[in-house]
Formats: C-alpha cells, sequence, structure tokens
C-alpha cells in the first residue's frame, strides 16, 4: 500500500493556523506525506516549520495564477484539506475536474447583514458543496453546512491544543499595573461587535466599585473602540495579546467573550482551563464548547451582559461553582490525538488504501 498524501490549505487566520500545525505534526508522526499551501509567512508563530511538513507559498486570493499555484501543489494528492471559507473555495477551483477528494473544515462563521450576507451565503454555497465531507467544530455549523448544500456534513472533535498554563505571576504587581487595585478585573479580546460590551461597560460604571475591563489585542474596529472609551471615559484600558496573555487571564475575576470570530472560542477555551467564570454570548459554537460552565447571554444584548457580570461579581459562591465547572469541562474536551484520529478515519474513508502509523 502507498503513502498517503495530503495537501493542507489554509487561508491564514490564526484559529487555523495553530490546528494545522497540530495537525501536520500528527500526522507527519503517522507516516503521512503532508503539504501546507498557505500565504507566505503564515504559521511561523503556530510552529509551523517545526512540523516537518513542505510548505508552500500561495496567495491568499482567487485570481488564476494562485489558483494555478494552488493547482500544482495538489498534483498527487490522495487528500485535499481546506481550513476556512476562502481557502475551500480556493481549492474547489483548483481541483475541478480532478476528482481529488476534498475535505474542508468550518472552524467559525461570523454572521453579516445585508448585501454582505447574500456574498456569503453563496459563497458557503459553494464551498459545501464542492466538498465531499464538511468538518464543522459545532452544530449549529454543521446544520449551516447541510442548509448549504453539503453533501455530508459531520461534527468533528474541537481542535484544543495542550494548555498553556501560566507560570507564577506577581498577580498583585500585575493588577497595579493595570489599574485594577481594589476592584474586579475584567478580561476579553478584541473582536468584531465590541460596541455592545461598551455599552455594558458604561452600566458598570455605577457598580461600587467600577470593574475595569482589559482588552487583548487589536480587532478590525479599534480605532472606533478606542474613540469611544475615550469620549465617553469607560473603564477600559488596552493591552497586547501576544505576551503573558495566559497569566493576565489568570488574574482575571472573569473573562468575557461579548463579540464574534475566531478569537472567541480559545480565549473561552484558555478561561475553562484556568479556572476564570466565563460569561460569553450564543454564538461561533460557545454553548457546545462550554456546555454548562459559563454564563451564557444572547449576541448583542447589553442589558443581559451588563446584568450577567455583575449578578456574577455580587455572587463569589457562584463564581468558584463556575471556576470548577470550568476546569471539569475542559477535561473533558478532546485531545489533539483524539482529533487527528478523527481527521484520519475520515481520510480512510475517501482515499485509496495507504499506510498509516496509528501507534
Amino acid at each position: 500500500m502507498s503513502q498517503l498524501r495530503t495537501v493542507q490549505v489554509l487561508g491564514g487566520g490564526a484559529g487555523s493556523s495553530a490546528h494545522v500545525s497540530s495537525l501536520a505534526a500528527g500526522l507527519i508522526a503517522r507516516g503521512v506525506q503532508v503539504t501546507v499551501c498557505a500565504p507566505a509567512g503564515t504559521g511561523r508563530a503556530h510552529g509551523l516549520p517545526a512540523t516537518g511538513a513542505r510548505f508552500v507559498a500561495v496567495p491568499r486570493r482567487s485570481d488564476p495564477a494562485a489558483v494555478a499555484a494552488l493547482r500544482t501543489a495538489c498534483t498527487g494528492a490522495d487528500i485535499v484539506h481546506a481550513h476556512g471559507l476562502h481557502a475551500a473555495l480556493r481549492a474547489g477551483l483548483a481541483l475541478s475536474g480532478r476528482g481529488t477528494p476534498l475535505v474542508v473544515t468550518w472552524h467559525t462563521r461570523a454572521d453579516v447583514e445585508g448585501a454582505r450576507a447574500r456574498l456569503q451565503r453563496m459563497l458557503e454555497r459553494r464551498a459545501a458543496r464542492a466538498a465531499a465531507v464538511v468538518l464543522a467544530t459545532s452544530w449549529d455549523l454543521v446544520d449551516r453546512a447541510r442548509r448549504r448544500g453539503a453533501r455530508d456534513a459531520r461534527l468533528a472533535p474541537a481542535p484544543v491544543p495542550a494548555s498553556r498554563l501560566p507560570g507564577a505571576a506577581d498577580d498583585g504587581k500585575l493588577r497595579a499595573e493595570l489599574g485594577a487595585v481594589g476592584r474586579p478585573l475584567l478580561v476579553t479580546v478584541a473582536q468584531p461587535g465590541h460596541g455592545t460590551l461598551l455599552d455594558a461597560a458604561r452600566e458598570w460604571q455605577a457598580l461600587d466599585p467600577a470593574p475595569l475591563l482589559v482588552v487583548a489585542g487589536e480587532g478590525p474596529e479599534a480605532g472606533a473602540v478606542r474613540s469611544r472609551v475615550a469620549e465617553e471615559g469607560l473603564p477600559v484600558v488596552f493591552t497586547d495579546a501576544r505576551d503573558g496573555f495566559a497569566e493576565l487571564l489568570s488574574t482575571a475575576d472573569l473573562a468575557l467573550v461579548a463579540g464574534r470570530g475566531a478569537a472567541g472560542p480559545p480565549l473561552a477555551q484558555e478561561a475553562l482551563r484556568l479556572g476564570v467564570p466565563l460569561v460569553a454570548t450564543r454564538s461561533d459554537g460557545l454553548p457546545d464548547l462550554v456546555g454548562d460552565a459559563a454564563d451564557l447571554v444572547a449576541y448583542g444584548d447589553a442589558p443581559a451582559l451588563s446584568g450577567a457580570v455583575a449578578q456574577l461579581l455580587a455572587d463569589p459562591g457562584r463564581r468558584a461553582r463556575l471556576a470548577d465547572a470550568g476546569r471539569a469541562q475542559a477535561a473533558a474536551w478532546p485531545t489533539e490525538e483524539d482529533t487527528i484520529a478523527h481527521v484520519l478515519s475520515v481520510y480512510d474513508e475517501l482515499a485509496q488504501p495507504f499506510t498509516v502509523d496509528r501507534t
């Protein structure tokens, strides 16, 4: 039997890059040949070069030259696996007429409105119908793929990397540097849809003491968010998300996921692992991820978000119970090994017989 050859196609997102890095390393360890096609520079921060995968730089475009480069890179592949909507669209074009099985993973799908929503539905239909199998990380995404015409859509084990627990940190010093001495500390990450979060922060000013919200990273709305914080004098500060985020999160009284997008699930994962009580929106597959180990509110509902935070800050017992539930939920998540085994089982169904070391 021949050795399985796979091509992993990336669009360049941080979440999918981390997943593919883990997946590539696991596949290679089992004797699979792995080529990763992604924009130049993608994946360095997530260790892709160290996996041993062959890397081919392919621009994040769908013009004929980029599609031709991807088509060449996929020559001879037994399975092509695209991660994300745009990667799936390019892979579908590159494989047109070849008959090579295409697997697509949907990690998260944001909702948009108006003309953009119509365009997104059209692109999702094309991506879903081009795939032999769509793997989705939550049941709402499975249902969405099926509505878009996927021939086979399945729930995939959430690709949860090994925990990066923080080392010893001086919580008092860090809170003092942030200005959170004697007041609750709330931590979130930059995401689209932070208008709701700022509406809630305005309500928190009435609490005594008023909590301080730390926003890690720079999202697409960073300029507007910073301007509003300054204009309204909201209790919000900003910090770099790249260095020491686990230490920052471990000192928080509450973690918040109030927006939408790929940054939310990783924050939720880290919060539950660390035993930090979480308030999150019912979006991006978060209900499936966190179960009963977080307080969930509707997306865009500022009063509900504000109320959930105020109630938790006033109830230490509830916070302690959520912390314990979060650690238990995190312990039950699929491991990276589970994810790799599941992907290999899908490849088994689609490809010709090949040799894989499953030990």
